[in-house]
């Protein structure tokens, strides 16, 4: 008989204290962070005002930092921060971390489930490659565009740079491994043909971006429609005569003095003029063009 007395009194304590609210609610706290550019955050909401001690424990609830102790604290929002520092002033080591708080008045300890990762190590390209050494971005949707595929050290999202600054990204994805796209522009601007040098970094969750000499470098021309020569002498009145066309255009436009039309391929073959004389000769694709003097005899 005690012992179902005894047994049904530990049931009906058991069954109350599930009914008594936590003295804490409204918990957030910082997923990740890196004490190079940010602090953890801890916001809870008290029921009720207490003296409260909060710390940070280790993966093995070890005591890393004591950041209140025995502090009265008014009911409702209360905010706490840690900078990744020990209670020695020492950086902690890169790990997971739990938040502890005691309540004094209500004599209740909570170990929050929420965990903090402090993150202190940037991320490391480990392979970058270009999908094309050239391409025209010049909107023809024939290769607009170069793909810059990427693999990294952790989860983060690649930055873009050209020049030390920052052209494209953090891309979408914070996956390892993945590809982004770069127009050929600076911002809004489209760029003018040329070589040009882009340097490949990243920046993970907790803030830490890829040193500037860490980065990955990559060369990559822009070109447009462009003739092959820019004066063509000795042409024959009448006769016909080519030109190279450097482009990725199915189809380009052309100008000759007064006459003009459209053409095809890497060779643009005309028929000059019948009178002697200077004429210009422009090829347009999508905007863009290139002229060549042509002299007629």
């Amino acid at each position: 008989m005690g012992l179902l007395i005894a047994t049904a009194a530990a049931f009906a304590i058991t069954e109350r204290l599930k009914l008594v609210k936590s003295p804490i609610t409204g918990t957030i706290v910082t997923r990740v962070f890196s004490p190079a550019h940010s602090q953890a955050s801890i916001r809870i909401k008290l029921r009720h005002s207490d003296r409260v001690t909060v710390t940070v424990l280790s993966a093995g609830q070890q005591l890393v930092r004591t950041l209140v102790a025995d502090k009265p604290r008014p009911r409702g929002l209360n905010v706490f921060t840690w900078g990744g520092r020990t209670d020695t002033g020492t950086l902690a080591r890169q790990g997971t971390y739990r938040v502890e708080i005691h309540l004094r008045n209500q004599h209740r300890t909570i170990l929050l489930p929420n965990p903090i990762v402090l993150d202190s190590v940037a991320p490391e390209i480990r392979t970058a490659a270009l999908s094309r050494d050239a391409f025209s971005p010049d909107g023809d949707h024939q290769a607009d565009s170069v793909a810059i595929r990427y693999t990294l050290s952790e989860r983060a999202r690649v930055v873009v740079y050209l020049r030390g600054r920052k052209i494209l990204g953090p891309s979408h994805s914070g996956k390892p491994q993945g590809k982004i796209a770069w127009y050929g522009r600076d911002g809004f601007a489209l760029l003018p043909p040329g070589v040009y040098t882009l340097e490949v970094g990243a920046v993970d969750a907790a803030g830490n971006e890829t040193p500037a000499a860490d980065r990955w470098s990559l060369r990559v021309r822009l070109r447009y429609i462009t003739l092959a020569n820019h004066r063509i002498t000795g042409v024959r009145a009448g006769s016909k005569f080519a030109i190279g066309v450097s482009t990725d255009a199915k189809r380009y436009g052309w100008r000759l003095g007064s006459r003009h039309g459209f053409a095809r391929g890497p060779v643009l073959t005309l028929r000059a003029p019948a009178r002697p004389g200077t004429y210009a000769l422009v090829v347009t694709e999508h905007g863009r063009s290139d002229g060549a003097v042509v002299a007629v005899r």
